[in-house]
């Protein structure tokens, strides 16, 4: 057993931590503190943090630490994302966050079940590895990235598991948005249910 596996979550593999704005999904362009953790069962052949796939022994670090790292964040938001997340208990790291008043946002695949307390969870399920459980339920926000035409059924059948408060978005991969963000725009057009959500910190050249 590992030591993160058996650290009842107050040890995490954080391959990255920072404060940025929010580039992608409803919350866009709101600052937060992002902490990505390391480790992934999904490995998407366009994801941009290749890099957190595999768990590095240096990445590793107390939770206590963590939260005394990022305490004075003024925006009193923390984004949880990977990697997938929810491969490691989070009740710690989002109690703790509580503790602060902090705000806590999930992005995750929904591949594993939850942990933690969120008062936002975006879920952005891959098709090869689908949410598991009452993932789609409890989303507040259903992103889909969306590669090619063939991507547009996966987010319908996605987007019929989901609460009807749930917010619908549809994501053009980044080395496809210039072939694929017409087509997006004219679906949304037809289906205006759904709403585009961009990579705006990779116009921006932020982290």
């Amino acid at each position: 057993m590992s030591a993160i596996s058996s650290s009842n979550g107050k040890i995490l593999p954080v391959a990255e931590h920072f404060y940025t704005l929010q580039g992608e999904g409803v919350h866009t362009g709101k600052a937060a503190w992002f902490v990505r953790l390391g480790g992934c069962d999904i490995c998407c052949n366009w994801c941009d943090a290749r890099f957190t796939w595999e768990e590095n022994p240096e990445w590793q670090m107390e939770v206590d630490k963590l939260i005394d790292m990022i305490s004075e964040n003024p925006s009193k938001s923390v984004v949880v994302t990977g990697g997938e997340p929810l491969m490691y208990n989070l009740d710690y790291l989002c109690a703790k966050l509580k503790e602060k008043g902090f705000s806590t946002f999930l992005e995750t695949s929904g591949s594993f079940p939850l942990s933690g307390q969120w008062d936002w969870i975006c879920l952005s399920p891959k098709k090869h590895n689908p949410p598991i459980g009452d993932m789609y339920k409890i989303a507040n926000e259903l992103k889909v990235v969306i590669h090619d035409n063939n991507d547009f059924g996966w987010a319908e059948d996605c987007a019929s598991k989901v609460s009807e408060s749930c917010q619908l978005l549809l994501q053009p991969e980044w080395s496809s948005y210039k072939k694929i963000i017409h087509e997006i725009t004219e679906y949304i057009k037809r289906y205006p249910f759904w709403r585009v959500s961009l990579q705006a910190h990779k116009f921006m050249r932020i982290p």
